[in-house]
């Protein structure tokens, strides 16, 4: 059992702001200046970072274990203005957590010379409470289902087989054309809807000529999540008004739900039988999975250094603190046809056959001899 891995990442300061910031920073602790309360994270990023170091710190790792049969969910957490985006998406100076990791998938599955490997995307946003398809712009308002056979599903949601991650990125820059941005006294090109981004990966064993008989026809399949939320703000701060308010609205009330998820389970309430509100965000019942449950999940904290937001960055580094506490159980998902799981079962019969015959042969010696290793005479 593995808790969730959480980073935070600083945004650049202007030379005003670095003058007056009240925040300082170590590899892996945060906290204000002349005051006690310190934050600790396994890493802290600083102004000066790469996002490939974001990347390499704990994403990698969870991409490989995608191509192993793990699923995984990647997500950026902030308030507008922090770099989210930026650290999901990139730029073509320097690839974001998105274009890394769909580059790195690939390059894991060609290294895996035994196994075959189908993979499908898609690429979801959650504007205003309801659901659309970034890759088929006309399916909208989707609906969230549950099935003992797919788990928690958006049913209508379009996937794509793809075969490179050219392609992959290509269907990626469709979708963000069609994505909802708006500009905010915060932000020229703020998000205004919660983007999730998913790999599924299906892999099995290739099969041998001269090893038909032990072929089993088991196939893995995972689920890599790269999740780029909107921003918390302050109508205050951004000028919203109509639709940016009322957008600034929905998020701010699904990540307030997904705090409360987070607060919740950090706390041991679901393992000792309580309820956890999943249901009341589609954002956070869509990543049930990911949330205390079957994944290997990181969380990078955007933050702003600066003065003026110290309130929404103690927000946010209070939300950090708590997920770090939060603890997942991921395991291989493996689906076994009727004929795999005879096989298996059948192999699993013949090898305790085995281990049963080799205890009655050494027990007939130790009654012959007196003991296995040695005649008495």
């Amino acid at each position: 059992m593995d808790r969730i891995y959480v980073a935070v990442r600083a945004r650049p300061l202007s030379p005003e702001e670095s003058k007056t910031t009240p925040w300082r920073t170590s590899s892996n602790s945060i906290y204000l200046h002349n005051q006690p309360t310190k934050f600790e994270f396994d890493r802290v990023f600083g102004e000066d970072c790469k996002t490939v170091d974001i990347f390499e710190a704990r994403a990698k790792e969870i991409v490989a274990c995608v191509v192993r049969g793990f699923n995984g969910t990647v997500f950026a957490y902030g308030q507008t203005s922090s770099g989210k985006t930026y650290t999901m998406r990139g730029s073509e100076e320097e690839p974001g957590i998105i274009p890394l990791s769909v580059h790195e998938l690939f390059c894991s599955i060609q290294e895996e010379m035994d196994r075959e490997f189908l993979v499908r995307m898609s690429y979801m946003e959650i504007y205003n409470e309801e659901i659309n398809d970034l890759l088929a712009p006309e399916h909208r308002k989707l609906q969230i289902h549950e099935s003992l056979e797919r788990g928690i599903y958006v049913a209508g949601l379009k996937e794509e087989i793809v075969t490179s991650p050219e392609q992959v990125l290509e269907l990626v820059e469709f979708g963000e054309s069609h994505r909802h941005i708006g500009e905010t006294n915060m932000n020229l090109y703020s998000s205004r809807s919660h983007t999730i981004f998913r790999m599924i990966v299906e892999s099995r064993e290739r099969s041998k000529e001269d090893d038909s008989a032990n072929f089993y026809d088991a196939v893995r399949v995972s689920a890599l999540n790269l999740v780029d939320l909107a921003g918390s703000e302050r109508a205050v701060k951004t000028g919203a008004e109509g639709m940016r308010l009322k957008e600034g609205s929905h998020i701010n009330k699904s990540l307030l739900t997904l705090g409360t998820v987070i607060k919740k389970l950090s706390d041991g309430v679901e393992s000792q039988g309580g309820h956890v509100p999943y249901r009341d965000s589609k954002l956070t019942r869509i990543l049930q999975p990911a949330l205390g449950g079957n994944a290997n999940t990181a969380i990078i904290c955007n933050i702003t250094l600066s003065q003026i937001h110290a309130d929404e960055t103690k927000c946010s580094l209070l939300f950090a603190s708590r997920a770090l506490q939060v603890k997942n159980c991921a395991c291989v998902n493996e689906i076994l046809t009727d004929a795999a799981l005879l096989k298996r079962q059948k192999k699993e019969i013949e090898e305790l056959r085995a281990k049963v015959l080799n205890l009655t042969i050494w027990r007939r010696k130790f009654l012959i001899y007196g003991t296995p290793y040695y005649r008495v005479s």
